[in-house]
C-alpha cells in the first residue's frame, strides 16, 4: 500500500490474534438455507468441507450437520499469524466459493437462485478438554435439531403451514419427538441415515499406499495422508479419538469420557466482540493470492477491465443484499471497502458475523457471475478473499480512509502502468522492478511517453458504489396517476478525495440526511 498523509488511519486497525496455546476453531452457518436435512444439501456441505481440508494443511478435523460446519486447526498452527478475522474470512470465503462451484454436482436439475452465503465465528478452546466439550455439544445439538427438523418438515409436507407445524410440536412437548415420528409417520428415528442423526466428521488419516513394486513383484507401501468422511455416534469419545493417530498427534489426547456439557461453558470460548457503537464500520476485503490467480486466468496487464467490472458487479450485489446497512463502497484492483452506517445494528454489530457474511456473499457472487465477464474462460480453481472490520469514529476520519485508498489506487496504477510498459519493451520483470526502484513515477511516465490522463478513469480513480435516489414515475394503469421515488445503486469512477462529490451527495455520510432506500 502506498505512503500518503492519510496513512494514519491504519492506527484504527486492531489486532485480533488468537493467542497460543488456544485451539482455533472456525464455525460457519448457512444463511437462509431451507430444509437443511436434504441429503443432497448435506453431501454438498460435506464435499465443501473436504475441499477445505485439502486446501489448508493446518485444518485437521471438521464436523458438520444440517447447515453448519466447524473446522479445527492443529494446535501449533500459525495460519495467517492466528489473526481471527483473517482465519474466519478465508475459510468462509473458500467454503462459499466451493459451494457454488460444486452445486451442479448435487443439484443437476436445479439452478442456484441467489448467491449462498455463510456467517461464522472463531472459537478459541483453551485446552483439549474444552475442545472435547465443544465437539460433544455440537453433536448433541445435531441430534436434537435433527429430531425437530424431521418432525417439522414432515408436518409441512403433509399440509400444515410452518406456523401450524411449530405449534403442533410445541403443543406435543410432553411426547418424545421420536414418538411423534413413529406415531404420525411410522418412522423409526434410529433407522434414519446416520448422516442425519450423527452428522459428518471429516478428518485426515494415515493410510498405506503402494508406491512401487520390487523386482520380485512385491508391493512397497508408504504411509500417506488421506481425507475420510465418517458418521460416528460419538466423535468426542476417547475410543474414536484413539483410532486416529493424526488427531492424537496434532490435537492431543482425550483423558476421560464426558457425557454431559453445559452450553454456557462452551459458548464462553467464542472469540467474538461487538464493534463500537456509533462508529462507521468499514469491511475491507482483499483477494487471496490474486497475483497468481490473475496470471493463471490470463488477466490483461496492467489492468483488466473485465476483472474490475466483475468486482464492481459483486460490490453492487453486496450493497443490494445489505441495503439497510451499506451506504458506500470503494474498490480498486482485487480489493473492496464497504462502509456500514454509524447506526447499523447488522448482526448486533458482531464483527465475526459481519465480516464472514459480507466476504462470503461477495465470493459466491464472484463465482456465479464469472461467466458473465469471462465467457470463454473457465475458473481453474475456487477464488477466495480475506477480510477485516475497522471502526472509524468520525466522518472526517472515514473520508481520510477513503482518500488513503484512492491515493493508493493512483500510485499503484502509475507503478503498474510503467512496469508493464517496460516489460512490453523487452525488459524482464526483474529488470523492470530495478528500473522503477526509487524512481519518481511521474517522471518515469513522461520518459516512457505514457499519456496517463487518457487511461480509463476506472484504472486511475477506482470505482465508487453508492445508493442514490432517482425519480421514476410509475403510472397506474387504472387511475392514470401515481409516482414513486426509489433508490438505485450506481457505480461511478470519480474523485472522492475532494469535497465536490460529497457535497453533491450529502445523504451518503450524513446520518441526519440519510433516507432509507427502497428497491
Amino acid at each position: 500500500m502506498a505512503n500518503s498523509k492519510y496513512e494514519y488511519v491504519k492506527c484504527f486497525e486492531l489486532e485480533d490474534e488468537v493467542m497460543f496455546p488456544n485451539f482455533i476453531l472456525v464455525s460457519i452457518n448457512a444463511c437462509k438455507l431451507s430444509k437443511p436435512y436434504d441429503v443432497n444439501a448435506l453431501n454438498l456441505m460435506n464435499s465443501c468441507a473436504v475441499a477445505v481440508l485439502q486446501e489448508f494443511a493446518d485444518v485437521v478435523l471438521a464436523y458438520g450437520f444440517s447447515d453448519e460446519y466447524t473446522f479445527v486447526f492443529k494446535k501449533s498452527t500459525k495460519f495467517y499469524e492466528r489473526r481471527g478475522s483473517k482465519v474466519l474470512s478465508i475459510i468462509s470465503s473458500f467454503f462459499s466459493s466451493v459451494f457454488v462451484r460444486k452445486w451442479r454436482e448435487f443439484f443437476s436439475q436445479k439452478e442456484i437462485c441467489s448467491p449462498p452465503f455463510f456467517h461464522g465465528k472463531v472459537v478459541a478452546c483453551a485446552s483439549i478438554d474444552a475442545l472435547q466439550a465443544y465437539l460433544l455439544w455440537r453433536q448433541n445439538i445435531c441430534h436434537l435439531k435433527n429430531q425437530y427438523d424431521q418432525c417439522f418438515w414432515r408436518l409441512v409436507e403433509r399440509g400444515m403451514n410452518e406456523r401450524e407445524a411449530r405449534e403442533f410440536i410445541d403443543g406435543a412437548k410432553k411426547r418424545d419427538l421420536n414418538d411423534i415420528l413413529f406415531d404420525e409417520f411410522n418412522v423409526n428415528y434410529n433407522t434414519l441415515d446416520p448422516i442425519f442423526r450423527q452428522g459428518s466428521c471429516i478428518l485426515k488419516t494415515m493410510v498405506g499406499a503402494v508406491v512401487k513394486y520390487t523386482e520380485t513383484g512385491a508391493p512397497v507401501k508408504r504411509q500417506r495422508r488421506e481425507i475420510i468422511t465418517v458418521h460416528s455416534k460419538k466423535i468426542a469419545s476417547t475410543r474414536f479419538w484413539n483410532e486416529h493417530s493424526i488427531l492424537l498427534k496434532e490435537l492431543g489426547v482425550f483423558v476421560e469420557e464426558i457425557n454431559n456439557v453445559k452450553p454456557e461453558y462452551v459458548r464462553s470460548f467464542e472469540f467474538d466482540s461487538k464493534l463500537m457503537p456509533s462508529t462507521w464500520i468499514v469491511v475491507r476485503i482483499d483477494g487471496c493470492h490474486f497475483h497468481r490467480f490473475s496470471e493463471i486466468h490470463e488477466f490483461a496487464k496492467p489492468n483488466d477491465d473485465r476483472a474490475l467490472n466483475l468486482m464492481n458487479s459483486c460490490a453492487v450485489a453486496v450493497s443490494e443484499e445489505f441495503r439497510q446497512d451499506i451506504v458506500f463502497a470503494y474498490g480498486v484492483s482485487d480489493e473492496y471497502s464497504f462502509i456500514l452506517k454509524k447506526s447499523t445494528d447488522l448482526y448486533e454489530r458482531r464483527a465475526s458475523k459481519i465480516i464472514s457474511a459480507i466476504v462470503s456473499f461477495f465470493t459466491s457472487t464472484y463465482v456465479m457471475r464469472w461467466k458473465d465477464f469471462f465467457p470463454q474462460r473457465e475458473l481453474s480453481y475456487p477464488p477466495s478473499f480475506d477480510a477485516r472490520a475497522v471502526c472509524y469514529p468520525s466522518t472526517e476520519i472515514l473520508r481520510d480512509y477513503l482518500s488513503w485508498r484512492q491515493v493508493d489506487c493512483h500510485i499503484n496504477n502509475q507503478y503498474n502502468t510503467c512496469f508493464w510498459k517496460l516489460v512490453a519493451s523487452g525488459k524482464s520483470k526483474r529488470e523492470a522492478q530495478h528500473s522503477l526502484k526509487g524512481a519518481q513515477l511521474q517522471k518515469k511516465i513522461e520518459e516512457l511517453a505514457i499519456d496517463y490522463n487518457k487511461l480509463p478513469v476506472m484504472f486511475r480513480q477506482g470505482s465508487s458504489v453508492f445508493w442514490d435516489r432517482v425519480d421514476n414515475v410509475l403510472i397506474d394503469q387504472e387511475s392514470g396517476e401515481s409516482s414513486e421515488n426509489y433508490g438505485k445503486v450506481f457505480v461511478q469512477h470519480i474523485d472522492i478525495i475532494g469535497s465536490t462529490f460529497w457535497l453533491e451527495h450529502p445523504g451518503i455520510l450524513d446520518e441526519k440526511l440519510y433516507v432509507s432506500k427502497k428497491c
